[in-house]
Formats: structure tokens, sequence, C-alpha cells
């Protein structure tokens, strides 16, 4: 009876919890241990099922325990926190793991390997140039605007008001000097962002099943690499709908006593997938508003007769998180509906 069948490990930097359980469900294991010893014991311990959060480094943590022959296990904080009987200490947390993992209805995030890892790395890195680029582009319109140049609005239009300033010769030379280190910082940053998008784009490109997402209206290259990077095993939801309500494109239920109550969005998931479909839906939609696109189905028309934009951007993202999902499961390519070369 005391062989460990479950251990619920608590991850920090340096300390580690943990505890496991028999089979009779009865705590055999409760030690903190660092990280050298926490690595020994795992070595020597029998194969188990270990529950992790999935936080900062548990992927590396789950393929390392993995390779000593454990199966692990990686549960979202959300879905922890409930187990915690009560206070908040790194035994609390590892008995809540432990109890969480033998729920029989318990969602579990599946593994990342280091490509996989490496993919996320390369949308992180180009989310925070983007970032970089958009702050310093607001800092160059709001000082060339406290000496009266302005400049009209996009991006696009950055590099001709930097050279405007460039000929300025009516303003002080060390303003001048401080633009010419923001025009050369905002170069770099177009650069770099560029090297990044070449590398997206390859991985785009190597993938058949994002070649097929990009197909769908609103999606894109970026949106079908996010899609394919972010997604996990698309079997893992019954519907389109599930896995909608998975990115956080659903209303919250606040219904009882028979009444349907439907709130806001749950904006569950992952926030950069959920803002990445609806920033494409936002700008199929301009195209439909403005009378530029001749093949919007009748759902989105009728749709925006009755709503206001931004609720209809959130449900044609929503709409297309199910089409991509179904292209997904089926392994078919985007097709229009009758008579249209574009639907959605």
């Amino acid at each position: 009876m005391d062989q460990i069948i479950r251990i619920g490990m608590d991850t920090s930097k340096n300390v580690f919890q943990l505890h496991g359980v028999n089979a009779g469900e009865q705590p055999v294991l409760r030690r903190k241990y660092s990280r050298r010893e926490m690595l020994k014991f795992f070595e020597k311990a029998p194969p188990t099922t270990i529950a992790l959060e999935a936080c900062g480094g548990s992927h590396h943590w789950a393929r390392l325990l993995s390779s000593f022959g454990h199966e692990v296990k990686l549960i979202a904080p959300q879905l922890a926190k409930p187990y915690v009987k009560r206070g908040k200490n790194d035994a609390a947390d590892a008995e809540a793991l432990c109890e969480a993992m033998s729920r029989p209805t318990m969602r579990f995030v599946p593994v990342k390997t280091a490509d996989q890892q490496a993919a996320l790395m390369l949308v992180g890195v180009r989310e925070r140039l983007i970032r970089n680029r958009t702050q310093l582009a607001n800092a160059i319109r709001g000082f060339a605007m406290e000496f009266g140049i302005v400049a009209a609005k996009g991006m696009c239009q950055i590099e001709a008001l930097l050279e405007r300033i460039a000929a300025d010769q009516s303003l002080p030379e060390l303003a001048r000097e401080l633009f010419a280190m923001h025009r050369q910082e905002y170069r770099d940053l177009l650069a770099e962002t560029k090297i990044i998008d070449e590398k997206l784009m390859a991985l785009h490109r190597s993938d058949e099943c994002s070649k097929r997402l990009a197909e769908i209206p609103g999606v894109g290259p970026v949106g079908a690499s996010l899609l394919m990077m972010k997604t996990p095993d698309p079997r893992m939801f019954k519907s389109g709908r599930d896995f909608a309500a998975w990115i956080g494109l659903t209303p919250k239920d606040h219904s009882t006593a028979g009444k349907a109550r439907l709130g806001v969005i749950t904006r569950a998931g992952d926030e950069m997938l959920r803002s990445i479909l609806v920033v494409g839906a936002t700008a199929l939609l301009q195209h439909v508003r403005a009378g530029r696109s001749r093949h919007a189905s009748r759902w989105l028309i009728e749709l925006l007769q009755r709503k206001k934009p931004k609720l209809v951007a959130v449900a044609l993202a929503n709409k297309i998180a199910r089409i991509a999902w179904k292209l997904m499961m089926s392994g078919e390519t985007y097709r229009p509906a009758e008579g249209q070369t574009q639907s959605v």
C-alpha cells in the first residue's frame, strides 16, 4: 500500500514540493526538494504519474521527467485552484495538483516539444517587435507635434514624417539629433520584424494544414500559423463550438431557473490567438462595410444591420474559429458558398 501511484509537484525556480498518494489514496510522500534532489528522486523512483501546473518551465520539466519513464500531466492553474483546501502554500498547491489529476473529467494541457516552443518563441518575438514599433511611432508623432509637424494616420506615414523632420533646418540641433536616433531605431525595428516575418512565412509554407487555413477569409498566413502552433490536437474538441469556447469567443453563461442569460465573451484561452482572429474579422468587415467586398454571406450582411460592428467582428471571429476547426479535423480545403468566390 506504500507504492506511490500519483505525485503532485509544485514547481518554482529552486524549490520543488511533492505530494504523493498510494493506491488507498493515503498520503505517503510530503517532501520539499531542491532542484538537484528532485532530479535524483525521480531518476531512482519507479514509473508513476506526475501532475504539474502548466506554467513557465512546465513543458521542460514534463519532457525531462518523461525521459525518466514517468507519465506527466499538465493542469491549467484555474482548474487546479478549486482543489486547494485552505490557505496558499507550496504543500497545499502540490496536494491540490495530486487531487485534481485524479478527477475523471479533468482536462490536461498537451506537452509541447522543444521545436513547438521555439516556433511559439518566434511568434512572441514578433509580437514584441510590433509592440515596440507602435510605441516608437507614437513617440515620434508626439515629439514632432511639439514642433508643429504632423502626419496622416498609419504606420506607412512614419518614414515620410522622419524625412520631413530631417529636412527641416528650423529645428534645434539637439532635436534633430534625437529624431535621427529615433529614425535609426525605427529602421532597425523594421529590419528585425522583416527577418522574423520571413521565418514565420517559411514555417507557414512548410505546413500543409497552415496553407489550407490561410485560405479562410480573415485568417491569413499569420493567423493560420498561430492556429497551428497554439491549437492542441483538434480531436480533443467535440465540436467547433467547443473549440471557439476554448479560445474564449463564446458568451459567458449566467443561466438559472430555466432562464438563459448570456453575457460578454469569456476571454478564456490564449489571448494572442483570440486577438488575431478578431483583428482578421475586423479587417474583413471593413471591406464589407465599405462595399469593397461583394461576396459576404447573407448572415453577415443581416448581422451588420442589427448589431454593432464590434459585436459582429467577435461573432465573425467565432465562425472563423469553427471553420478552422472543421478544416483541421477533416483535412479539407476551404470552399466558399455556391456562386460566391468568398463567403464567411
